[in-house]
């Protein structure tokens, strides 16, 4: 009888013990530290957009917003954007790319055919814009932005939907196109006439941003930043994953800074959760080449920038942008 009365306080001592262990135990890991590096908004003055429900951008000088776009009611998502000297903003937004000056005024515009994605585009000169239009077939093309025609086409190969072809594709120096081809896996470049001049194998590979030295700086959806010269060799790759403290997971664009380090965009997909404002992630960190986080970016609510895809310094010296050209194209 003594045995069967013990029999419940056990039970009962079992399920509080349990509780217990669990209560202790986090659900989930921190995103970030709580005391991040560098100096939050102030670190540097910088053009910011992200793909997201919305399609909204921001300059940011001196820690504050000081011109912001915001579109609430279209279609598509910002993939990329260029902040050009004279204060307009070329951006593609997965329907379309669109040039507007500094008071937000539409200079042009293109609507990408029905079945078609637009996710990234580059200004050349101030007569012509290049851009990748995912679809059956995935083409280039390179249209005169004051007659509206297109003055170059070519197709490129695909193998995946629409939606999954190619996000990012730039100019180099040498007036060649570099386009990372997600679906496909690789790093392309095409002269003007549509040639394959080389190909670097890079899985899942979702930017491709030109170097001084010829490298090239890669993001993948494989979680991974990579440095790779032209012949395919890694120079120097970051294992996302390996950041102790950092739970960094969609790297989108990273770029070069002018002082050696590497500045990581990390996405944050809107669509597939809901943001936990107690435990946010970074929108984007510095890293030197020894791999420590210098500056990392976290701004989800006063202001909230939304999530990160690309970001510009405002006084980088190796922005290119300006002098970019295709071809004969200039």
């Amino acid at each position: 009888m003594k045995k069967l009365l013990l029999l419940p306080l056990i039970l009962l001592l079992i399920v509080v013990s349990a509780n217990t262990v669990l209560a202790q135990t986090p659900t989930e890991r921190p995103a970030a530290p709580a005391d991040l590096p560098g100096k939050g908004l102030k670190q540097y003055d910088f053009f910011y957009a992200g793909e997201a429900k919305s399609r909204n951008m921001y300059i940011i000088q001196k820690g504050q917003i000081t011109w912001s776009y915001i579109d609430t009611t279209g279609r598509g998502e910002i993939s990329d954007a260029v902040l050009m000297k004279n204060g307009n903003v070329l951006f593609a937004h997965q329907y379309g790319v669109t040039l507007i000056d500094r008071d937000k005024k539409v200079l042009w515009q293109y609507m990408a055919p029905e079945g078609t994605e637009t996710h990234t585009a580059q200004l050349i000169g101030k007569a012509h814009v290049v851009l990748v239009q995912n679809g059956n077939p995935a083409k280039v093309l390179v249209l005169n932005i004051k007659t509206n025609q297109v003055v170059k086409e070519f197709n490129i190969p695909f193998k995946s939907d629409t939606h999954g072809q190619i996000r990012h594709a730039r100019l180099t120096q040498k007036g060649t196109l570099l386009v990372a081809h997600m679906d496909l896996g690789k790093i392309n470049e095409y002269d003007y006439d549509g040639k394959l001049l080389s190909s670097i194998d890079e899985p899942s590979v979702w930017s491709a941003v030109p170097l001084k030295s010829g490298n090239l700086l890669t993001a993948s959806n494989r979680n991974i930043v990579k440095e790779i010269a032209p012949n395919g060799k890694v120079i120097w790759e970051l294992p996302l994953s390996e950041l102790a403290g950092y739970n960094i997971t969609s790297p989108q664009i990273a770029i070069r800074l002018p002082n050696g380090n590497t500045l990581v965009n990390n996405w944050f997909n809107q669509w597939s959760g809901k943001l936990d404002l107690k435990n946010p992630p970074v929108q984007a960190i510095e890293v030197t080449p020894e791999k420590k986080i210098v500056w990392a970016l976290r701004s989800w609510s006063a202001p909230d920038l939304g999530p990160s895809t690309t970001i510009q310094l405002l006084d980088d010296p190796n922005n290119t942008y300006e002098k970019a050209f295709f071809g004969a194209i200039r």
